[in-house]
């Protein structure tokens, strides 16, 4: 090994000594602030659909509520219809499930939206619009193949902030 070569090598030692003495005091110090009363609460509060046997085991939790957020299960509307009248229920049944869990449809950061037929965008997007209030959340929306279950023409799912 040359003498360039052993410099270069006493540097990256010392340097990777440094870091690892930096990563460690900021990660005690980070761990000593993180520990304060500033914790959120990490419990989760999970909430079965209403449907079937109390005595059955649910495939899904209808809501969830943990560390600050709630998330909805997909809901779809499964009655005669058309896409405006199944998006203004499912709607309606979202607003409901987010004010029980302590929520509004104001506090929803992220929507999914499932289609059982693209043609049905626009009457969903005007059934949809402004029920969010004017900052709406981001939304993803896509048409499913072979349809929706339960023949839902819409089906739409969310993630909330609780209110404060």
């Amino acid at each position: 090994m040359n003498i360039i070569d052993e410099k270069r090598s006493r540097k990256s030692m010392i340097k990777a000594i440094f870091g690892s003495l930096l990563a460690g005091v900021a990660g005690f110090f980070g761990y000593k602030e993180a520990s304060g009363s500033g914790i959120k609460d990490n419990s989760i509060t999970r909430i079965p659909p209403g449907e079937g046997s109390q005595d059955e085991v649910p495939l899904f939790s209808s809501v969830v509520v943990h560390d600050g957020l709630v998330y909805l299960a997909g809901k779809g509307y499964h009655e005669e219809g058309d896409i405006t009248k199944h998006t203004t229920e499912v709607l309606d049944a979202l607003e409901a499930e987010l004010e029980k869990a302590g929520s509004s449809m104001d506090r929803v950061l992220k929507v999914n939206v499932y289609l059982a037929d693209l043609n049905d965008y626009s009457k969903m997007n005007e059934a949809y619009r402004g029920r969010f209030g004017e900052n709406p959340p981001v939304r993803t929306t896509v048409a499913c193949y072979g349809g929706i279950p339960g023949e839902s023409l819409v089906e739409i799912d969310c993630i909330a902030a609780l209110n404060e």
